[in-house]
C-alpha cells in the first residue's frame, strides 16, 4: 500500500490563458518529462500527426480548446507538432483498462480502472470566458478527461471497450472534453457524439439535470444508443465489436444488476462501487485495469465528490458554489492504493 494524491487546480479566463496557465504548472511537474518516455518508445506510426487536418477538426469542433492547446504550446515551448502529439487526444493509442458506471436518479458513480503510471493525478475547474460550459473532472492527457460534469448538470463517463480497426478521430478523453463543454442535456451529447470521429470503441454515459441517463455504444464504423444505467468494458449492442475476453467485464457486470436494488442513495450506490469486498473495485493493479478513482456526481446539486482508493469517503466538491464565483480552499485529495507504482506526476520515471 502506498500512498498518492491528486492536485485540484481552478481557472476562470479564457481557454487560451487556461492553457498558457496549465503550461506553467506542469513546469513543476514530472508528467511531461514521464510521458515522452511512455509514449515515445513505442512504434511511431502510433504519433503520427496531420497538423492540417487535426487544425480543421478541432476548430470545427472547439476554437476554444484549439486556443488552450496553443497557450500550452506556447508556455511550454513545444513545437506545434509536439503540442498536438501531448495534447490533441487525437492520434494517441489508448491501452486497455476497465471501468464501471452505476446511475441512479440525478447521480452517476464511476470506478476509473487503469495502471498507477497512467493517471494524471490531476481535477481540473474550469469555467471559460470565451464559450463553453464550465465544468470539473479528472484530466487525461492535460486537455481531456476521464469523467465529470458540467454547470448545466450533464454527468458523463466513458468505458473502453476495444482498439481493434481504429480510424482517424478522437479518443475517449478529448471527446469527454467536448461533450462537457458543449453539451447541456442527454440528447445534446447524444447529437455531437454521432457527429464525432471516433477512433475506439467505446461506451459513453450519459445522464441529465432531467434524469433522461443513456449509454452511447460507439465505435469508428457505428453508434448506438440504448437504454439503461449499469455499464462496464463489453457492449450490449454492437456486440460485433466486443473483445474475446469479456469475463471481468461480465462478472462486475452481474454484480451490479444483482446489487443494484440494495443501492437505494447515492451513499450506499457509492460505497457499493468503492468498497472493495463487495466485487466492483478493483485490485488488478499488474494488468491496467485497477481502480484509481471512484467518482460521483449529482446532477441535480451539481455537487461532485471523488475518492482515491478503496474504502474511503468521497471528497465533497460544492461544485454549484464554484460556478457562482466561490474558490475552493483544497489544493489536493489524499489517498493510498495497493500498489508499488505511484502517480505518473509524482515521480521521475
Amino acid at each position: 500500500m502506498i500512498n498518492v494524491y491528486t492536485n485540484l487546480f481552478q481557472f476562470r479566463g479564457s481557454h487560451y490563458d487556461f492553457g498558457w496557465q496549465q503550461g506553467e504548472w506542469l513546469k513543476d511537474s514530472p508528467i511531461i518529462r514521464n510521458r515522452q518516455k511512455q509514449w515515445f518508445t513505442k512504434p511511431t506510426h502510433r504519433f503520427i500527426i496531420d497538423v492540417v487536418e487535426f487544425k480543421r477538426l478541432m476548430l470545427n469542433y472547439s476554437e476554444g480548446i484549439w486556443e488552450e492547446i496553443i497557450g500550452l504550446q506556447d508556455s511550454l515551448q513545444l513545437t506545434l507538432e509536439d503540442a498536438i502529439r501531448f495534447f490533441s487526444g487525437y492520434y494517441l493509442e489508448y491501452v486497455r483498462s476497465g471501468c464501471s458506471i452505476f446511475t441512479g436518479e440525478n447521480f452517476m458513480i464511476r470506478n476509473y480502472d487503469n495502471a498507477p503510471l497512467s493517471y494524471e493525478g490531476r481535477i481540473v475547474l474550469f469555467a471559460p470566458t470565451d464559450g463553453g460550459f464550465a465544468s470539473i473532472g479528472p484530466t487525461m492527457q492535460i486537455t481531456g478527461r476521464t469523467d465529470g460534469m458540467n454547470e448545466k448538470g450533464l454527468a458523463m463517463g466513458y468505458n473502453f471497450i476495444n482498439t481493434k480497426q481504429s480510424a482517424d478521430g478522437f479518443v475517449c478523453n478529448m471527446i469527454a472534453r467536448l461533450l462537457l463543454e458543449k453539451c447541456a442535456t442527454v440528447d445534446a451529447a447524444i447529437t455531437l457524439l454521432k457527429d464525432l470521429p471516433h477512433r475506439h470503441s467505446f461506451s459513453y454515459v450519459l445522464i441529465d439535470s432531467s434524469g433522461k441517463s443513456v449509454i452511447v455504444e460507439t465505435s469508428p464504423r457505428r453508434i448506438i444508443v440504448r437504454d439503461g444505467n449499469i455499464c462496464t468494458n463489453h457492449f450490449t449492442a454492437l456486440m460485433e465489436e466486443n473483445r474475446y475476453r469479456m469475463d471481468d467485464s461480465l462478472r462486475r457486470y452481474h454484480i451490479l444488476e444483482e446489487k443494484q436494488h440494495d443501492m437505494a442513495n447515492q451513499f450506499t450506490a457509492f460505497q457499493m462501487m468503492n468498497d472493495q469486498e463487495a466485487g466492483i473495485f478493483s485490485t488488478n493493479y499488474g494488468a491496467w485495469s485497477c481502480t484509481l478513482h471512484t467518482a460521483i456526481y449529482d446532477t441535480t446539486s451539481l455537487r461532485a465528490g471523488f475518492s482515491i482508493g478503496n474504502n474511503r469517503p468521497p471528497y465533497t466538491i460544492q461544485f454549484a458554489n464554484w460556478v457562482q464565483g466561490e474558490h475552493l480552499p483544497v489544493k489536493r485529495i489524499n489517498g493510498a492504493i495497493p500498489s508499488n507504482e505511484p502517480f505518473v506526476h509524482m515521480v521521475e520515471l
